[in-house]
Parts: structure tokens; sequence; C-alpha cells
């Protein structure tokens, strides 16, 4: 008898949006979905699996509600539990089959396993790094309308809250809302999570851009996620008639919580807001005045969504202009009624496959940016290059959506001499540059294992790991053997001849500095090409006094690093993206941004330089705002 294949998937039932979707007549039908859940063969009641261990604990009730065991076989057999706002079973079900979807997203864009935010312990006077294998989930982890990752805790706190009655008819009021069963929630969170894991210096507050960016990414992919579930991709097309530039689900999020808080409509929506006076939605107007003005961090981070959605829908458009023509006679206005459901099935492929690649774009760009003090305009660079590497031909304009997307809201990189393709990618390492780094690139290849890269996450954790150490140690021994590396990496990392103020050093003298992250990626393009890397970045800090001289003056930690990344085929450098230790320009702006949190203002809250117990539970204050 021939053995039985492992399946690739387990099909749970969950909801597309959120519970208050399935007692509206008109989107019942399309709310209750199935998710593909990338299978674990030794899953655990709770569910605990590889990445993820639900812990349904609830403090306000001092109670455990008993663990689903997702492997019964009656489960199993019916696609999981049926979805119900009162049953706790569920709520697990949920969050892990949303959470493991969004795991599976990353790991297909970046082209290796996710790892979480490591755990550092104090060890031999030092700091040491251990792996962190689940990111725990607590559904009714608080009774607050509030939902967080917690860096220190390596955990997602869901809360749940009697609904507002100041929207009569929109919710129940005074009924319970539990953010654990909204799809876009639990998407947000679980991508403050797996970004942490990749780039923990991007909650530092450096910049307005800083949350502002953590907020935004996290809706871009919660966004992009609504377009994989065929359905609702289909209802919605045939309801604004293919154009998704109209009001729509697919770009509105969390419309249950939005509503039970008091708000119109959905918490936030890419693409226009209901006007509170008269009612009525209306369309977002791009304002380049905006990313000057604003900068509470969800208000800012919506402008970068509303460029990354704008850049989806102009691709959209212009994918699907031929079947408009078709479908018009050429004239381009389609006739009155519904449209026909082959016209339909297109329309949905096309967005589909054009959704599909923005999130990709946007997820494999977190390679490509520098390791601290990230902005807008970082960001625009890393997709432009990113897609760049893997798509040599941007047959369909992919790259020129986002560009003209980014300048229609007055989001321009720095140090760039116009907004070309060739001068937003960052610049490729020339060959003088290579030779430094070919003696270290040797070394380095002397104990890269690549066969552990890629195999179980904790063999990829230790990999990586050992890379540091080995790369800090040769950078601390063999300086003297690579005289451009400094400047390849603006940072300091000889005595200098001229002391940069507060560098921080070791008791020998020497500048200290860290291997922050060694990260693989292994991607295939979209005609099957392997591109193989190795992601290095260092990191080095300034301790900078507001008022140097001044006894107690509170003070910053500026932050200077470089992203490196190597072809890992022959080891060559590829790019090199570099925020210089000694810019000054850049620390000035970082301590204007640091003086004015001192005023008291909103901004303050969430990025008070000084306030330790905020800065590490920074989403905790946020997303209770």
């Amino acid at each position: 008898m021939d053995p039985i294949p492992t399946p690739p998937f387990r099909r749970l039932r969950g909801y597309a949006f959120d519970p208050s979707l399935s007692i509206q007549l008109e989107t019942m039908g399309i709310n209750e979905i199935v998710f593909k859940v990338p299978w674990e063969p030794n899953l655990q009641s709770g569910p605990v699996g590889e990445y993820l261990e639900v812990v349904d604990y609830d403090p306000a009730s001092n109670c455990f509600y008993a663990p689903v065991n997702l492997d019964h076989p009656s489960l199993m057999a019916q696609d999981g539990l049926a979805p119900s706002q009162g049953n706790p079973q569920f709520h697990q079900q949920m969050v892990y089959a949303v959470a493991m979807t969004t795991i599976r997203n990353f790991e297909k864009a970046l082209g290796r396993k996710a790892l979480w935010r490591s755990h550092t312990v104090e060890k031999d006077g030092g700091g040491d790094e251990e792996f962190v294998q689940r990111l725990r989930i607590y559904p009714h982890a608080m009774r607050e309308a509030n939902a967080y990752y917690s860096p220190k805790k390596k955990a997602l706190l869901f809360g749940y809250f009697p609904a507002s009655s100041s929207q009569p008819g929109a919710q129940l009021a005074g009924g319970t809302v539990f953010t654990c069963l909204s799809h876009d929630i639990i998407t947000h969170e679980t991508t403050h999570a797996l970004l942490d894991g990749m780039h923990r210096r991007f909650i530092d507050p450096t910049h307005p851009d800083s949350l502002a960016f953590h907020e935004a990414f996290s809706d871009i992919v919660a966004l992009f996620q609504h377009f994989t579930f065929p359905e609702v991709l289909y209802h919605q097309i045939a309801k604004t008639r293919g154009d998704l530039s109209a009001q729509n689900l697919l770009g509105q999020l969390a419309q249950e919580f939005g509503t039970a808080v008091g708000s119109y409509g959905s918490l936030r929506d890419a693409l226009g807001r209901v006007n509170p006076q008269t009612g009525i939605w209306e369309p977002l107007k791009p304002d380049p005045a905006d990313y000057s003005k604003v900068f509470e961090p969800h208000a800012r981070g919506s402008i970068l969504v509303a460029a990354v959605f704008d850049a989806f829908t102009s691709i959209y458009k212009s994918r699907i202009a031929d079947l408009m023509r078709i479908a018009s006679g050429g004239t381009g206005v389609l006739p009155s009624g519904a449209l026909h459901p082959d016209l339909v099935n297109r329309l949905a492929e096309e967005a589909a496959k054009s959704a599909q690649h923005i999130l990709l774009m946007c997820i494999r760009a977190l390679d490509y940016c520098p390791p601290v003090d990230l902005t807008f305009g970082d960001y625009l660079r890393a997709v432009i290059t990113a897609d760049s590497d893997l798509v040599p031909n941007d047959e369909r304009g992919y790259r020129v959506a986002f560009i003209e997307a980014f300048r229609r809201r007055g989001i321009y990189p720095q140090d760039v001499r116009n907004l070309s393709i060739e001068s937003l990618r960052w610049p490729s390492a020339r060959p003088a540059e290579n030779q430094d780094f070919e003696r270290l690139a040797s070394q380095l290849q002397s104990v890269l294992d690549r066969s552990h890269i890629f195999r179980s996450r904790k063999d990829t954790f230790d990999q990586m790991k050992a890379l540091r150490n080995h790369l800090h140690t040769i950078l601390q021994t063999s300086l003297r053997d690579l005289p451009t590396f400094e400047r390849l990496t603006g940072l300091v990392l000889k005595p200098p001849k001229t002391p940069l103020f507060g560098l921080e050093t070791n008791p020998d003298g020497t500048p200290r500095f860290e291997v922050h992250s060694v990260r693989p990626a292994q991607r295939v393009g979209p005609k099957e090409e392997l591109l193989s890397q190795l992601v290095i970045s260092i990191i080095q800090a300034r301790q900078i006094p507001f008022y140097p001289g001044v006894a107690g003056s509170p003070s910053i930690q500026f932050r200077g690093g470089c992203t490196l990344i190597l072809d890992l085929d022959d080891m060559r450098l590829s790019y090199r993206i570099v925020k210089p230790i000694f810019d000054e320009e850049r620390l000035q702006r970082q301590l204007n941004f640091a003086k004015q949190n001192l005023s008291g203002t909103l901004r303050a809250t969430y990025f008070s330089p000084y306030d330790r117990a905020a800065l590490q539970e920074p989403f905790a204050l946020l997303h209770r705002d």
C-alpha cells in the first residue's frame, strides 16, 4: 500500500473580516471563509505549534478556557469549529488561522523561515541572545478596547469590550466586541511581531516615521490579505463594477472595532473617509503637504498606506484596461446593469495577481532597509531596489506606480538626484568596494553552512548567531587589513584620530559596535530565477545629551548602521545601505525631534526618549489611544 501523503494545508473556518459582517444581509454570504493554514503534523491543543502558542487565560475573569484540539477527527472533518462569537475555542482557532496565514505570506516573500525577536539574557557580564520558538497569543488578555504586540513578553494580547451606544443600529449597544475575531486586527498585530523580529530598532524614537511605519506596514499586510479571499474579491468587484478606487470592504480595516468605539465606519480606510457631518463616504485626495504636517503615528502611517494602495489601484486599472474596452465596446463606459460573471471573474483574477505582487514587494523590501532611522523615503528606495533585483523587466510598471503614488503625497527620499528608477535604486557596490569585502567574505564563507540556513528555524537561528559572533570577531581583529571598511559602512570601528563626541567605547578604548543581524534569503522570481542572499546589519551608538555640560541633562542614543547585502553564490557585495554614525545633520534632526517631545504633546506619550517602560511596550500605549 502506498504511504498516505502529508496534506499541505489545514483547512480552518473563520471570518474574512469580523463578526459584524455576518449579521448583514449583503455580506453574510462572503464573511465566513476557510483559511488554508500550513500543515503542522504535531499540533497540540491550544493550538500550540512550531510558531505559535495560544494561551487562553482571561485575567479579568480569572479563568482558563479549555484549549481547542484541531487534530480531533471531528474537527478535521468539518474544517474546524464553526464561526462563533460565544465559543472561546473558536476564538483560539481564529487567531491561530489568521496568524499562520500572515506568517506564510512573510516566508514566501522573504525566502526563509520567520523568526521572532530573540530573548536577551545576562550572561558572563554581557547579553546573550536566546531563541524564541513561539509567539504567545492571548485571545482574552484584557477588558478594554485594545490589542497590541508586546516586545517584552513576545506575545499578542487581545482585548474585549462593550460596544459604544453612540452609533445606534451599527452595533448592539453594550454588546461584547472581541478584537481576537477581527482578521485585520490579528494580522496587524502579527505583522508587528514579525517586523520586530527582523528590525528591533525600528521602534526607536528617532523620527516621526518610526512608529508610523510600524503602523502603516501592519495595515498594508492586513489590507492586501483581503485579496486572497476569492469570494470576498468576487463580491466586491461585482458591487463596485470593477472600480476598486470606490468605497469597498477591501480597502477598509476593522469595521466592527471602528463602529464599536464610536467611529463612522471602519477604524481606518485606505481610500476615503465618512464625513461626520453628512454621513457620506468621500474619497481621499492626496495632499503633498500632509507628510510635512501630520505627525500622530496612525494618521502619518495612513499616508504611506494610501500611497501603496494608490499604486495598487493604478496597476490594477492598467491590467484590466483591455478587458474594460472589450466589455464596453471600446467606449470605456460599461453598460448599465450587473457585470457579466465571466468579466467579474477575470477582473478578480487581475486584482488578485496585482495585490499579491504588491504584498510580496512590500515584504521583500524589508531586507533592503537601513537597520536604523527608517523613513518613508528610505522604504520607497528599498521597494524599488528589491523588486528590480528579482524582477528586472518591469513590464507592468509596478515600480513606476510606486514612485508616482509616493510623489503625489510629498514623500521624497533624501540624497537622490531625481525620481527615476535608476536614481532611487540603492547604488550597487563598485568593484573597488568589493576588494575589502572579498577578504571578509572568504572568512565568513569558511563557517557558513548553507544547509543549516534553510532547514529548521532553530538551526537557522543558531547558524546566524554563530555568524554574527564570528563576524564581530573578524572585524575586531582584522580591521587593519580592511582599510576602507569604515567608509563602506559609515561606522567608526577603529579608535579615531579625532574623538567622535558621545561614541560608545569598550574598556580598551576601541569603538563599540553590534553585528545586529545576519539574515539569509532565498527568493524565486516570476520565471523561476533563484536569488540567494545574505543580509548583514551592523549598528553603532553615540550617547548625546540634549544640553552638553549641563548636569542631569536628558540624552538620546543616536545610532548609525549599515545593511550589507551579499550574493551567496559568489559572496560578493551587492549593496551597502548606510546611515553614518558621524552624520551630524541627521543627529541634529533627531535631537530636534526628541526636544519637541519634551513639550507634553501627544507625541511625547509615544516617543519619549527616556521613558524606558514606554519603550518596552510602545504598542500598548499607541493602540490604546
